[in-house]
């Protein structure tokens, strides 16, 4: 078969479910969403979603590992890895005000605070302090 008949033969193909799909009546639409809809609901009456409140702020130690650790362990992008003095030293060099300002705004690959979004001011300091701890 040549491909000039292949050509064709997929138009028409592809012609006809485009005129099969756009001849789909409204009572036929409603009979397709009524065969695929969910066999049903779940609702519980007054049950509210469960959010976890924090009563406490999180230590440095904790942010540092739920959020901070993916790169400073490894130097992903260019991270200062926690406990490399010599990566640390210019950073620490330009102060803490600097360092706290980078980390919290977000400076170079780092996302403002490290993608913590819902963690304080405090607790990104915290893991600050945690990070550089020794050096």
């Amino acid at each position: 078969m040549s491909l000039r008949i292949i050509g064709v033969l997929f138009a028409a193909i592809t012609f006809s479910a485009g005129t099969l799909a756009t001849s789909v009546s409204d009572k036929e639409y409603d009979a397709i969403a009524e065969r695929i809809k969910p066999v049903g609901d779940v609702y519980l009456a007054g049950a509210a979603p469960v959010v976890a409140e924090r009563t406490e702020p999180r230590d440095g130690p904790t942010v540092y590992n739920t959020y901070c650790t993916a790169c400073h362990a490894t130097g992903a992008a260019g991270a200062p890895i926690k406990g490399n003095a010599e990566q640390w030293a210019p950073r620490i060099a330009q102060g803490m005000d600097v360092l706290t300002n980078h980390a919290l705004q977000g400076f170079n690959a780092m996302p403002a605070k490290g993608s913590c979004m819902d963690c304080s001011d405090d607790e990104v300091i915290a893991a600050i302090k945690f990070l550089t701890d020794g050096m």
